[in-house]
């Protein structure tokens, strides 16, 4: 039913972009390799719907590792689906000629080989709307195919000191943990593979150590049951036995599919599912089911496929010297690499849960990223069913001006899901409602355990982290609240059924501040009526703060913007209480540094402890100060004399100092750091940044860098449109991106001037500022 009403939505955005020309220039950023890949470190991405692929070349061999959404297991760790290695035989891409390409427009890679006459070449692409993927393999002569699933899981493995880092105990794990063996077997003419999470999960473990098992049956639980796999059948091909070996550092089983007989075309389909049953006869009837629907659709579904790739496309885009392809050029090279990067995380367009930000569905073998890491291919740094809100949020944010409103409702649904998890947390702990949502959250709603704390004093408030570094984080969720109501604001989305978590959000500000102040002394609220918002934190680095810039901005600004919706929302607001709630919000603190005014972190805080600019956050997310707004001098001092907003300054990983210079209209410092940002990555494949502060490829790096190009292009502030108000006015750009109210902007600066203006609808053209001139 989902898939089928995100293909209704998909149909609707298309019909209404009909009138705005496919872009061409896409092609010019088509990625071309000729030669085969050393190993998986020089794979591609491919994917669709929510299914990503690393495809490579290796010694002749087609390999790629498949990953699909919410393949949690056991220990919370996202395992990925296998590996497939396909040979040709004779084999034509181990010959003269070789070319592997990502057609990003079409969304799909084809690899191309010639040796001695024989001409062969495979197309890898994933159905969007139906979990399939496709190898479609065809040659000038009859050739022969072996297609072998390899799986390193076919026995229960131990694991070892730090490899629990992908995973939820992260570098507390208990003696003995292992991931569980997965059921690989030959069946229905192919390999039916299969991970059934059974018995004790981290769940529960987790529910126990945070003393809520008096709830703990009304808590919502992800991983009980969870059950995900795949079956592989090729067209033509049977049964050829078991191999084994060892890949990197992994040794591995293969169950080997092989032509009946050698033909010029031939295609392996993989159909994988990830969901909940009561039993795994449940769930291999499901994958029946979508075998069935998927033989159905036929041909029709590459059709469904490219044109929703091809409406992808027309939404938006941004080409920077689109007259002038150099690759070399590191401008081009921030041009193309958006483009890459979007098409990244369009591979998980309707995934359950969130692109995550510590690598998506593309990390590879983990000792690339770091040599010291040499565990599987199920590894990455900061956990599988772990999300960190100050990351995701700079993977999601940049989908609003590139219209990808449908890539939403993942992240959206991840919080909806939670709330009533997070607000059992503060009915438990303190007796008061509100949904109380920590940093690093688990996707059943609770604090990662062992950031949470193992080692804990007896008599330490259950509902806290100890943590010094999470302790009192509690704002972040109001950055996902800011966005949902963006994305009314963008779309006209109904947002109806978020209305709950953003209200719940709110108020357990409210409710817990105030609980604490009475624990302190008599009144609840200041001298001034307003909440003392202490303990609190400033993102993680001023820590044990009192009245946080982050926090009172996010509150500030959500809470207007709730109170802003339009009529139809109202009944479903307490607009009386928020309104009420809204005069107890304290000011944003400032301080003087060498004779300037400047934005502070809070008013007050104890300690330091992370490198993030809190201060600025009014500039971004918040929007308090910037271009077109009052007081833009306070916020450019905070940049220019602010010691640790200098200090900390960086392009790496989640760092936001090119959104804050953009938001700023600081034109020089924005394209420096945006440049640093998105240029090429030094990897095969040029937007798999990283690690960052976290893991390869780093989605949160190019999200960050995505946003900052974005504002440097267009910022919409009130009725009035800003137009390159960080733009290098010698830099060519064509763009086209989406604002508030339905509106799009289409712009080609070439040589110095505006040589194109397309805004629709057309009256929206009337508000917009051309900064260049």
């Amino acid at each position: 039913m989902k898939r089928n009403i995100q293909l209704i939505l998909a149909l609707l955005v298309l019909l209404a972009g009909k009138s705005w020309a496919q872009p061409n220039g896409l092609d010019d950023y088509n990625l071309v390799w000729t030669s085969q890949s050393a190993n998986s470190s020089e794979s591609m991405p491919c994917g669709g719907g929510d299914i990503g692929l690393n495809v490579w070349v290796e010694n002749g061999d087609l390999l790629f590792y498949l990953s699909q959404s919410g393949t949690f297991d056991e220990n919370n760790c996202m395992l990925k689906l296998g590996r497939v290695r396909m040979r040709l035989s004779p084999n034509p891409f181990d010959g003269e000629t070789f070319r592997q390409e990502l057609h990003m427009k079409e969304g799909f890679v084809t690899i191309q080989g010639e040796k001695g006459g024989l001409k062969a070449t495979a197309k890898l692409w994933v159905d969007v709307f139906r979990p399939v993927v496709h190898v479609e393999v065809e040659a000038n002569r009859p050739v022969s195919v072996e297609a072998t699933y390899e799986s390193w899981r076919t026995k229960d493995r131990s694991l070892r000191k730090l490899e629990s880092v992908a995973n939820s105990y992260k570098w507390a794990a208990p003696e003995g943990l292992m991931t569980k063996a997965d059921q690989v077997k030959f069946a229905d003419g192919g390999v039916l593979f299969c991970h059934r999470n059974t018995g004790e999960t981290v769940f529960d473990i987790t529910v126990r150590q945070q003393q809520l098992d008096a709830v703990k049956d009304q808590l919502s639980n992800p991983l009980e049951n969870r059950t995900f796999g795949g079956l592989m059948q090729g067209e033509n091909m049977i049964s050829a036995g078991e191999t084994s070996g060892k890949y990197i550092d992994t040794e591995f089983k293969g169950f080997m599919l092989r032509s009946k007989s050698p033909a010029k075309k031939q295609e392996l389909k993989i159909y994988l599912h990830t969901a909940q049953t009561e039993s795994q006869d449940v769930w291999e009837n499901e994958l029946t089911e979508l075998r069935s629907q998927s033989l159905k659709a036929g041909k029709t579904a590459f059709q469904q496929t490219q044109n929703w790739w091809s409406d992808f496309w027309n939404r938006s885009f941004v080409f920077i010297q689109p007259n002038n392809k150099n690759e070399r050029s590191e401008s081009w090279q921030v041009g193309r690499n958006y483009q890459l990067f979007r098409y990244m995380l369009a591979c998980n367009a309707y995934g359950k849960y969130p692109t995550k930000f510590n690598g998506g569905l593309f990390t590879v073998d983990p000792v690339f990223t770091d040599s010291t890491r040499a565990f599987t291919p199920d590894f990455r740094n900061w956990g599988g069913g772990t999300f960190t809100a100050q990351n995701q949020r700079l993977v999601y944010f940049p989908m609003l001006k590139n219209g990808d409103f449908d890539l939403l409702p993942a992240q959206f649904d991840f919080y909806l899901r939670t709330m009533k998890n997070a607000e059992l947390r503060a009915k438990t702990y303190w007796g008061h409602d509100g949904a109380c949502f920590t940093e690093q959250l688990e996707n059943f709603g609770l604090p990662n355990p062992s950031e949470y704390g193992w080692k804990r004093p007896e008599d330490y408030d259950p509902g806290m982290q100890y943590n010094a570094w999470l302790e009192y984080q509690w704002d972040t969720v109001l950055e996902f609240c800011h966005m949902i109501i963006q994305n009314q604001q963008y779309s006209g989305a109904d947002i109806s059924k978020y209305l709950p978590l953003i209200q719940s959000s709110l108020k357990f500000f409210d409710e817990h501040y105030r609980y604490l102040a009475r624990e302190r002394g008599a009144k609840d609220l200041n001298g001034n009526g307003q909440l003392v918002l202490y303990p609190g934190s400033s993102c993680e680095t001023y820590k044990m703060a009192y009245n946080a810039t982050s926090t009172v901005a996010a509150l500030k600004t959500v809470i207007e913007e709730l109170l802003a919706l339009p009529e139809e929302y109202s009944s479903k607001i307490n607009h009386e209480f928020f309104s009420d709630m809204q005069k107890r919000i304290p000011p944003i603190s400032f301080r003087e540094i060498g004779g300037h005014q400047t934005i502070a972190p809070a008013r007050l805080w104890e300690r330091v402890n992370n490198t993030e600019v809190p201060q600025l956050y009014p500039v971004y997310p918040w929007g308090i100060y910037g271009v077109g707004l009052p007081d833009l001098d306070v916020a450019l001092n905070t940049w220019k004399y602010d010691p640790d907003a200098l200090q900390f300054r960086s392009h790496k990983g989640w760092k936001q100092d090119a959104i804050f210079a953009a938001r700023l209209g600081l034109t020089n410092e924005a394209d420096s750091l945006v440049t640093l940002k998105l240029k090429d990555s030094g990897r095969r494949f040029p937007a798999f940044w990283g690690p960052g502060f976290d893991w390869t490829p780093d989605h949160n790096w190019g999200g960050s860098g995505m946003i900052a190009l974005q504002e440097m292009l267009v910022q919409e502030v009130k009725s009035k449109i800003f137009l390159l108000p960080a733009w290098p006015k010698g830099k060519d750009v064509h763009f086209k991106l989406h604002l508030k109210n339905n509106t799009t902007i289409e712009a080609t600066w070439e040589s110095g001037r505006l040589v194109k203006l397309d805004v629709w609808p057309v009256e929206r053209k009337a508000d917009v500022v051309n900064c260049l001139e």
